[in-house]
């Protein structure tokens, strides 16, 4: 919220309501003159766009919904996209929309609000409560921080209708709509919006009667609300066309970034791994929403570190740097890569063994991904190839069955070879157990396949020659019918066309 907002007035006004904006600029109140604002009133081009079309995904948008109504018949559901959060003080971190949200809706407002209301002869009516253009009468837009003219053009409500192929309506009329809608069961995916949340709690009688009433209530409700963001996160398992289409265009433009930063590895070196994660995130916002996540830019040792994101450490020739890095396209979809490669463009002979090692472990994992077989077969198939491995070195005591049965191997390999992959970095995590990790791969479900070796530079228990060295070796898959697609086969993967590939890069 700026200073303007915190000087007006608050609550739950509708649409026609004229809150008074107090402005505020730089730490410093502004008068305003009944002749400023008269004139700001006026003068103003008629800005309606009437030749809107339909998103690309709202034709996909309307069947998830319709899925998620037979899921739940007269019940009503609550699915908000989130508010603006505070960084610091009045400034707030850029908005990105709640992952169901965008699902369900291909909108990307903030406070936006998708609300299916059961009908009577069943199926559910489909409303998106949105923010409309701001209000140039009362003076919103110019004395709201957040107003258009600080914030931006916000599409109107006839606009978004159209963008989106739903009925909308003023997000500021969604407490009252609540309040006086008709009692029947509801449901709201929790996290993204207090105000939401509480007025909804009263609604269902959670501020009601005794303390044990109220507390069986709340826990009730609480279920039955992650109840839908299980439902949720179940339903978006398996992709469909278009969700893959998005997540290859965010894996084309990843190995784009991947080439930048090999580009620009001699002024990386001449300043930290932080000028690696500036070469990757300039590709990411060039050509999508963002990175998916905190990019991992680790040389040297920090590379034994599983998520190192200060990435402030030194880029130095004769180290390994372990990019872990995603590019998050507009529509919200993400890759997740990861590529070590070496500073000089060579790996030594030590840090090839341990790169080989991890190459093979994954080229197993890859090749167990395919529909039908558990989940967890590729996981197990890749740390049986790293048991064995370490087995070989004589760092840890065979035999192999013995070392994966009590995860010795972990000591050194620690993390799960991969995870569902989609709007979110870690895709479908609410998912139950027995539909995602002890289920059987279905076609259209993208995950990533990552090994990884990890040699603590204080781990005694290793030659001083592996210390310090981490590999990690990432690429991801779409499951088809007949087995596997890699979408990241554009960027080499085994040693010598690693090498290769840096070669031509760095010449060019």
């Amino acid at each position: 919220m700026s200073e303007q907002q915190r000087h007006s007035e608050s609550g739950d006004e509708g649409a026609g309501a004229a809150p008074v904006f107090t402005p505020r600029k730089n730490g410093f109140y502004q008068s305003v003159s009944e002749e400023l604002a008269a004139w700001m009133r006026t003068g103003w081009a008629d800005t309606e766009r009437r030749d809107v079309e339909l998103v690309e995904q709202a034709p996909y948008a309307a069947k998830r919904r319709a899925a998620l109504s037979a899921r739940f018949p007269g019940e009503r559901l609550v699915v908000p996209a989130g508010t603006l959060k505070t960084r610091s003080n009045d400034t707030e971190y850029p908005f990105r929309a709640s992952c169901d949200y965008a699902y369900l809706t291909g909108d990307q407002s903030e406070q936006g609000c998708l609300v299916l209301e059961p009908r009577a002869g069943g199926g559910h009516e489909v409303t998106v409560y949105v923010r409309p253009r701001s209000n140039r009468d009362n003076g919103e837009f110019w004395l709201d921080g957040h107003g258009e003219l600080w914030a931006g053009r916000r599409a109107s409500l006839a606009e978004a209708s159209r963008m989106l192929g739903v009925a909308t309506r003023d997000v500021r009329e969604l407490p009252q709509v609540l309040r006086e809608a008709p009692a029947v069961p509801t449901r709201v995916v929790r996290g993204h919006d207090a105000q939401v949340e509480q007025v909804l709690a009263q609604v269902r009688g959670g501020e009601e009667g005794s303390g044990q009433e109220r507390g069986e209530t709340e826990r009730v409700a609480a279920e039955r609300d992650a109840q839908l963001g299980i439902a949720l996160h179940e339903a978006r398992l398996v992709k469909d066309d278009w969700e893959i289409g998005q997540l290859q265009r965010a894996v084309d433009a990843t190995v784009r970034g991947f080439v930048d930063v090999v580009r620009e590895l001699p002024q990386a070196q001449a300043t930290s791994e932080r000028y690696v994660e500036g070469t990757f995130f300039r590709r990411a916002r060039v050509e999508g929403n963002d990175v998916g996540y905190g990019t991992i830019a680790a040389c040297g040792a920090h590379a034994a570190t599983l998520h190192w994101m200060r990435n402030d450490g030194p880029v130095r020739a004769g180290d390994l740097l372990l990019l872990d890095a995603g590019v998050e396209m507009d529509t919200l979809y993400t890759a997740d890569v990861t590529r070590t490669l070496p500073v000089s463009g060579e790996f030594t002979p030590v840090q090839r063994q341990v790169y080989e090692l991890v190459y093979a472990a994954q080229e197993a994992g890859i090749a167990a991904v395919a529909p039908g077989r558990a989940f967890r077969a590729f996981h197990e198939a890749a740390q049986r190839v790293l048991a064995e491995g370490l087995i070989a070195w004589g760092l840890l005591e065979g035999p192999v069955e013995r070392v994966l049965e009590l995860g010795l191997q972990r000591r050194y390999t620690l993390h799960g070879t991969g995870h569902m992959l989609g709007l979110d970095v870690h895709d479908c995590a609410s998912a139950r157990t027995e539909c995602h990790l002890e289920a059987d791969l279905q076609p259209g479900m993208v995950l990533t396949v990552e090994p990884g070796v990890y040699f603590q530079p204080d781990d005694v228990t290793v030659p001083q020659e592996l210390r310090g060295i981490g590999v990690r070796i990432e690429d991801d898959v779409v499951v088809t019918s007949s087995g596997r697609r890699v979408l990241s086969a554009a960027l080499p993967r085994e040693a010598d066309a690693v090498q290769a590939w840096m070669a031509e890069v760095m010449a060019s």
